[in-house]
C-alpha cells in the first residue's frame, strides 16, 4: 500500500459519520469520573492532614528541646573554692 492510497484511506475514514456512541457510555463515564473525584480530594485531604500534623509534631519538639538555645559547654568544670 503506497502513501498516497494511506492518505485516501485515513481521509476516507475521518470524513465518516462518526460512530453512534452506546447508550450506557455516559453513565460509566459520569461514575468513573465522580469515583476518580472523591479519590484525588480524599488523596489532598489525607495530605493536608499529614502536613498539619507534621507542623504540630515540629511545634512540639522544637518547644521541648529549644534548639535555638546553643548547649551548655562541658570542657570545663565548674570554678569552686576561690
Amino acid at each position: 500500500m503506497s502513501l498516497h492510497e494511506r492518505e485516501a484511506a485515513v481521509r476516507r475514514m475521518l470524513e465518516r459519520t462518526p460512530p453512534p456512541v452506546p447508550p450506557d457510555l455516559y453513565g460509566e463515564v459520569v461514575r468513573r469520573g465522580g469515583r476518580m473525584l472523591r479519590r484525588r480530594t480524599l488523596a489532598r485531604r489525607v495530605m493536608w492532614l499529614v502536613l498539619l500534623a507534621a507542623v504540630v509534631a515540629f511545634a512540639v519538639w522544637a518547644s521541648m528541646a529549644h534548639p535555638w538555645v546553643e548547649p551548655p559547654s562541658d570542657t570545663t568544670p565548674p570554678v569552686t573554692g576561690w
